[in-house]
C-alpha cells in the first residue's frame, strides 16, 4: 500500500516533447514547411483513395495494395503532424500521459503495418514482373486481401507488446521528451525503474518487424530489376528500370532510417540527428510515395484524366442549365 502511494505521489501527469524548440528563429518556417507537407500529403493520398474506389479499372490487385498504402499514410501523418504543427505554432509542448501513450500505440501500429504493407507491395510486382503468366492465379483476390489483412494485424502486435512493457514503468521525472513526437526510446530514458528488459523488448521488435520485411523488399527488387535487365527493349528497360529503383531508394530510405533510430546503440551526442531520421520516415516518405507509387502510374493519370474531364463537363453543363434559365 505504501510503494502504491508513493507511485501516486511521484508519477508525472504530462510530458514535454521539445522537438525542435533549440531553433526559436526557425519556428515560422518550420511551421510553414511542415504544413504544406501535411496539406500536400493528406491532398495527394486523399486524391489516390478517391480515384481507386471510383475507377473500376483500377480495381486490381496492385491498386488495392496502393489504396490501402494511401489510407495508412493519411492516419500515419496525422497521427505526428498536427500535434507538432500546433506546438510550432503555440509554443506549448505538452502532451498528457495518457495521450503519449496513445501516439506512441498509433504511431507504431501504422509503421509497423507500413513495414509488412511495403513488403507486400514488393512482392506483389515481383510476381507481375518475374512470373506475369502466373500473375493472375498466384495474386488472387483472396490472397490480395489475407496479405493486406495480414499486415494490419501484424501491425497491431508490436507496439501492444510494447505499451505493455512500458506500462509497467515508474515515470518520476524529469519530463522532457527530446524529440518532436512520443517515441519509445526517449520515453525509456525518462523511466526511474529498471528499464534494461524494456530496452531489449525494444530492440528485439525493431528487429524482427523491420529486418524480414526489408529483406523481402529487396530480394524481390533485386529479382525484379535482374529480369528488367534481360529486357531487349532498351526503351522499356530504361523506363522499368526507373521506375523500380525510385521504388528501392523510397524503401530502403524508410526502412533504413527506422533501422538506424530503433536498432543503432544509442549515443548522447546524436539525438539531434535521430530526429533528422525520424522526420525521413514521419513526414518525408509519406510525402513522396503516392508520386513515386501511385501518381506516376500511366493508369492512375488516365483516371485523373478521366476524372477532371468528367468533372470539367458537369461543370459546363450546370452553366448552360444556369443560362438556360435565365
Amino acid at each position: 500500500m505504501a510503494d502504491t502511494d508513493w507511485r501516486n505521489q511521484t508519477a508525472i501527469t504530462e510530458f514535454i516533447l521539445l522537438g525542435f524548440g533549440n531553433l526559436p528563429d526557425l519556428q515560422i518556417l518550420l511551421f510553414l514547411v511542415f504544413l504544406v507537407s501535411y496539406i500536400t500529403t493528406m491532398a495527394a493520398n486523399t486524391l489516390i483513395v478517391v480515384l481507386l474506389v471510383t475507377d473500376q479499372q483500377l480495381h486490381t490487385p496492385m491498386y488495392f495494395l496502393l489504396g490501402n498504402l494511401s489510407c495508412l499514410e493519411t492516419c500515419y501523418t496525422s497521427t505526428i503532424l498536427p500535434r507538432m504543427l500546433a506546438s510550432l505554432l503555440t509554443g506549448d509542448r505538452t502532451i498528457s500521459f495518457s495521450g503519449c501513450f496513445a501516439q506512441l500505440y498509433v504511431f507504431g501500429f501504422l509503421a509497423s503495418t507500413e513495414c509488412f504493407l511495403l513488403a507486400v507491395m514488393s512482392y506483389d510486382r515481383y510476381l507481375a514482373i518475374c512470373k506475369p503468366l502466373h500473375y493472375s492465379t498466384l495474386m488472387n483476390t483472396r490472397f490480395c486481401l489475407q496479405l493486406a489483412a495480414g499486415s494490419w494485424v501484424n501491425g497491431c502486435l508490436a507496439p501492444a507488446v510494447l505499451d505493455l512493457f512500458l506500462s509497467q514503468l515508474i515515470f518520476c521525472g524529469p519530463n522532457e521528451i527530446d524529440n518532436f513526437y512520443c517515441d519509445s526510446i526517449p520515453l525509456i530514458k525518462l523511466s526511474c525503474s529498471d528499464t534494461h528488459l524494456v530496452i531489449l523488448m525494444d530492440f528485439i521488435l525493431a528487429c524482427v518487424f523491420t529486418l524480414p520485411p526489408f529483406l523481402l523488399t529487396l530480394t524481390s527488387y533485386v529479382c525484379i530489376i535482374t529480369t528488367i535487365l534481360k529486357i531487349p527493349s532498351t526503351t522499356g528497360r530504361q523506363k522499368a528500370f526507373s521506375t523500380c529503383s525510385s521504388h528501392l531508394i523510397v524503401v530502403t530510405v524508410f526502412y533504413g532510417t527506422i533501422m538506424i533510430v530503433y536498432m543503432l546503440p544509442k549515443h548522447e551526442t546524436l539525438p539531434e540527428l535521430n530526429k533528422v531520421f525520424s522526420l525521413c520516415y514521419t513526414v518525408l516518405t509519406p510525402l513522396i510515395n503516392p508520386l513515386i507509387y501511385s501518381l506516376r502510374n500511366r493508369e492512375v493519370k488516365a483516371a485523373l484524366s478521366k476524372a477532371v474531364r468528367k468533372c470539367g463537363f458537369h461543370k459546363t453543363m450546370q452553366r448552360l442549365r444556369d443560362n438556360h434559365l435565365n
